[in-house]
């Protein structure tokens, strides 16, 4: 169903956010982390709708820090502070699960988060399955703009490892005999620390 569905995909995300959390806490100066709400399902026999959710209800200005779609998830959001570690979080998930899988629709009232979303790649991710396209990744993977707060996290700017394999295949292709040698080391330098990451958890 839907609803159960829906408290999948928001109490996965909710994980990630803690283990974010738990990482820039650590760091001098981070400040306060953006937190994804609990959403629990309810079992009611007696009713029409036989299942719900409840969560907390938040009080204040509910924002949009980024949309389905991905086209605003700079420009909206650059200016606050929440916005700003939403993009830091979706970054950081990105890179932890090796880009198989990120977190959308970060949306709530200041540092707490609800309704969000997940993408993954076709095939999943850990026998999960988002609720979202593919394409926010590739969109996502296009659009994202570091911060002081990826830096600070030491998260891999998306740009430079798109220029640093346009490279890579460029050379291969100008010196084809003698370039097997470049051929064997150049995916697996890209490839091995984020697979050691995403192993971890």
């Amino acid at each position: 169903s839907v609803v159960i569905q829906e408290c999948y995909v928001q109490n996965t995300a909710r994980e990630y956010a803690k283990l974010y959390a738990a990482e820039a806490e650590l760091l001098e100066g981070f400040g306060e982390v953006p937190e994804i709400i609990p959403i629990f399902l309810i079992h009611r026999p007696a009713n029409n709708i036989p299942y719900a959710t409840v969560e907390e209800e938040l009080v204040g200005e509910f924002v949009k820090y980024s949309v389905k779609d991905g086209k605003e998830v700079n420009f909206l959001r650059r200016d606050s502070e929440a916005g700003q570690k939403c993009c830091t979080f979706q970054h950081w998930v990105y890179e932890k699960t090796n880009g198989n899988l990120l977190v959308t629709d970060l949306q709530g009232v200041g540092m707490k988060l609800t309704d969000v979303g997940i993408a993954t790649l076709a095939k999943g991710y850990k026998g999960f399955k988002g609720n979202c396209s593919f394409s926010f990744i590739e969109q996502f993977r296009a659009l994202h703009q570091c911060n002081e707060y990826c830096e600070m996290l030491g998260l891999k700017s998306l740009r430079t490892t798109h220029q640093k394999q346009r490279k890579a295949t460029s050379m291969k292709s100008k010196n084809l005999p003698n370039s097997s040698t470049v051929k064997k080391m150049v995916p697996k330098k890209a490839r091995e620390p984020r697979d050691l990451i995403s192993s971890e958890h």
